[in-house]
């Protein structure tokens, strides 16, 4: 594909989007930026696709575990990044969990715990929240700019960091110009944040 506007671009996984392309691998739901799941550097939905795929799995444990699906088929279309060369070959899938291949950051399903990635701490299945395909302590996700607490699923992410949409995202990677909003269009004044 050719070059993308900016409006149509997303970035997720530390990777480039078109907005429609970032869908679920098993479902194919179109995601949106930093609210999924991720496994193996691929996008799923957190209920029920990753749940089912790599959840828990076993009798009367009920949740996300307890769905049963056929493995994904592939949908025509895009349905790769703009930059294909960050993905590593398609290798074939089973639609089960691949053991102890996984990232460290998903093992939290097991029962052991992973690395907040604003403090390098171990998350605790009780503490977690799950955002950008990572397990944070709530008070360590915070927009990379301003320091202000956000929560999952509701802020903006680029290469794999979390922003505030309002201001800090539009600033730093929104359009720029004069008159290029609508109701609701900050201009803001390039200004030094102040930490408490």
């Amino acid at each position: 594909m050719g070059l993308t506007p900016q409006a149509e671009k997303v970035s997720s996984l530390g990777k480039n989007w078109h907005r429609f392309c970032l869908k679920c691998e098993r479902c194919h739901s179109i995601l949106s930026p930093g609210g999924h799941a991720e496994h193996n550097g691929r996008p799923y939905c957190h209920k029920p696709c990753y749940g089912a795929l790599f959840g828990p799995r076993g009798v009367n444990i009920g949740g996300v575990g307890s769905y049963l699906y056929n493995p994904p088929t592939p949908s025509p279309g895009c349905t790769t990044p703009l930059s294909p060369s960050s993905f590593s070959p398609p290798r074939p899938r089973t639609g089960l969990p691949q053991g102890k291949k996984s990232p460290p950051h998903m093992k939290t399903f097991t029962g052991e715990t992973s690395l907040c990635p604003g403090c390098g701490e171990p998350v605790y299945f009780a503490e977690k929240v799950m955002s950008l395909g990572r397990n944070w302590h709530r008070p360590c996700l915070r927009c990379q700019r301003c320091h202000k607490t956000l929560t999952a699923g509701s802020h903006a992410e680029h290469d794999g960091v979390p922003y505030c949409h309002v201001p800090c995202y539009g600033y730093l990677f929104g359009p720029k110009g004069v008159n290029i909003g609508d109701v609701g269009c900050y201009i803001y004044d390039p200004v030094k944040i102040k930490f408490k």
